[in-house]
């Protein structure tokens, strides 16, 4: 395998601290908007759209995205952020991982729009997204054909993603991301049962709760409260389940930054517990074009963008910017989209008895790809 010094050089594990800077910065955007409800994203996907999109950009609105990705160009070249996401899309879509796992870009291009052959090849080649001629003149013929091509792409799971297209459209970029991963321990079926779910102090729901008692990499967190569980999928990608305690979940969002994660992801030890899980299934819809505009991207949405290096003679900028998630949890494992195993223990009596861990209040989810350090989906689950 590669040694340590020359693995910090590969391109992806430059990108991957910026990644998740974003990832955080926006959740908490979310949060703002959203109040106490359910959060799902796909961070990556994001990132990737934007850095796709800041090919065509020059001058201020360049430094803005840069900025609001948090790539900082005193550390990183430019062609690094390219070849970064270039590497994490190769390593993510390989066709020989135990897992479901697609991402990928589409650029749906008026006809009558010349792009300039520099800014295809480069689409092409580090984000090996594809360019689709359109017909904007025809909107519902338009919207017709890129909702096809997200459904197709997110095997069913995400229809009906644009609803409108403003009349002067000329360029629609989306990115899209599926996984449908198995857990390692899969979860017994006989063993789910129907149990309430704490919304808060005084309401709650009914859910299926699944449960097991094994073995699990798991973290107590003191100074934040709250219990860390790992829960690995087949294939080297992995989630992290977040239960604060009790009035704790804002003191935790509050520290959700990659130095946390970190920090709970080299804190986890190996651990027999009874875990209760939920089976659950939310989505998440946003107007990134509305969130990025709050953390400071705002040129590349109005009448100043700076999209020289998309198209010859024609001043272009983002009207629309929509990202949906969804993921759906059970037994057996996890579909998200935006998409026999031996197990030894020792024989010695465990001490202290294994804590019982039960997901029957509001949590955090993440859903990280362990190859590449990529955060692909980020969740906080308040009713399943």
């Amino acid at each position: 395998d590669h040694s340590q010094a020359e693995g910090e050089n590969l391109p992806y594990v430059k990108i991957a601290p910026s990644n998740a800077n974003f990832a955080f910065r926006f959740y908490k955007q979310v949060r703002e908007q959203v109040g106490n409800k359910n959060i799902f994203f796909s961070p990556l996907s994001i990132s990737t759209a934007f850095a796709m999109l800041s090919l065509g950009a020059r001058s201020n609105t360049l430094r803005e995205l840069h900025k609001g990705l948090f790539f900082n160009q005193t550390e990183m070249e430019e062609q690094e952020i390219h070849e970064g996401f270039q590497c994490v899309l190769q390593l993510l879509n390989d066709p020989h991982r135990e897992v479901q796992l697609n991402m990928g870009n589409a650029l749906f291009i008026d006809d009558r729009l010349k792009l300039l052959q520099k800014f295809l090849d480069d689409v092409t080649n580090f984000y090996y997204s594809e360019a689709i001629s359109s017909n904007f003149q025809n909107s519902p013929e338009a919207i017709k054909e890129i909702n096809k091509y997200m459904e197709r792409k997110t095997h069913g799971k995400i229809v009906d993603l644009v609803k409108s297209l403003d009349p002067d459209t000329v360029m629609v970029l989306v990115n899209y991301i599926f996984f449908k991963g198995s857990w390692e321990k899969p979860f017994n079926n006989l063993n789910t049962r129907d149990d309430d779910f704490f919304l808060d102090a005084k309401n709650s729901v009914k859910v299926k709760m699944m449960h097991q008692n094994k073995v699990f990499k798991i973290h107590r967190d003191e100074n934040l409260s709250c219990w860390v569980v790992e829960i690995p999928y087949t294939g080297n990608v992995t989630s992290l389940f977040v239960l604060p305690d009790e009035g704790k979940m804002k003191q935790v969002e509050d520290a959700l930054l990659k130095e946390t994660v970190s920090n709970w992801m080299e804190s986890l030890k190996k651990r027999k517990i009874y875990l209760d899980l939920p089976k659950f299934s939310v989505s998440g819809s946003y107007d990134v074009k509305s969130l990025f505009e709050k953390m400071g991207m705002t040129e590349v949405f109005s009448d100043q963008a700076d999209l020289s290096a998309v198209a010859e003679k024609t001043f272009l900028k983002v009207s629309k910017a929509i990202h949906k998630a969804m993921v759906d949890v059970r037994e057996n494992g996890t579909e998200a989209s935006a998409v026999t195993m031996l197990e030894i223990t020792p024989l010695l009596l465990p001490f202290p008895p294994p804590p019982h861990i039960t997901f029957n209040k509001p949590f955090l989810m993440i859903i990280i790809d362990k190859i590449t350090h990529s955060m692909l989906f980020l969740g906080k689950i308040v009713n399943p």
